[in-house]
């Protein structure tokens, strides 16, 4: 009597191998602080990862409000927008059925930018235009891992912007209409920013730019090495 043979197993799907996206955004939010932390305490009043409060700083020093910058402020804005349309395009070449491997490149070229930008803290701390070159730096490698994280489309995890997060979390409490079935990740969220300005800030006051900076790119790293594809 001969058995059928059996069907062969399935090949192991790599999009599934690593850490969840919802922890991976989580760690990237708490890098956002740090590099916020960074950009408005040490580089003039300028955010270069939350654009919300970059508009309304471009508006106090537009109106001449006093060390408030139009020039670092337009820079952090113009730069931001050349990466998140980086990040666009860089979706539509990788296209759509792979989210690991463009949250992978993505995170790969954020832990670069910032390193970069490191680098320039720590070689020319005094340096003519070193301010710019962070902005710059750091605000690309925002827009650049923005646009990823849009497509990504995780509910509450936009990693740099908290307005929504916090009207969601006090909106859908039990004081609300208690509909917050995603409240621990929102009040996660939350946290997760306010470690990383804290921390951030911390490091600014007491070890300067560098530090900040290399902490976040390292984070950046490891996450582009072993982020999946689920959530």
């Amino acid at each position: 009597m001969t058995t059928a043979p059996t069907a062969p197993l399935p090949a192991p799907d790599p999009e599934l191998h690593g850490l969840r996206l919802v922890v991976v955004l989580l760690v990237l939010t708490v890098v956002s602080g740090l590099i916020d932390a960074v950009s408005y305490l040490g580089l003039g009043r300028v955010f270069t990862a939350n654009m919300t409060g970059n508009v309304v700083v471009l508006g106090f020093a537009a109106a001449g409000a006093p060390d408030f910058s139009v020039p670092h402020t337009a820079t952090s804005l113009g730069c931001f927008l050349l990466g998140a349309v980086t990040g666009g395009r860089l979706t539509a070449r990788v296209g759509k059925g792979s989210r690991r491997r463009r949250t992978r490149l993505t995170l790969t070229a954020e832990a670069v930018l910032v390193a970069m930008s490191a680098a320039v803290a720590f070689a020319w701390p005094h340096a003519t235009g070193k301010v710019y070159a962070l902005i710059a730096l750091t605000a690309f490698a925002m827009g650049l891992r923005n646009a990823t994280v849009r497509k990504l489309g995780i509910p509450d995890l936009t990693t740099t912007v908290l307005t929504m997060t916090l009207t969601g979390l006090a909106s859908e409490s039990r004081l609300g209409d208690a509909t917050g079935h995603r409240s621990p990740r929102r009040t996660a969220a939350v946290i997760a920013m306010l470690a990383g300005a804290c921390l951030g800030a911390w490091l600014v006051l007491h070890h300067g730019l560098g530090i900040p900076l290399l902490i976040a790119a390292a984070a950046s790293a490891v996450l582009a090495a072993v982020a999946s594809g689920r959530e």
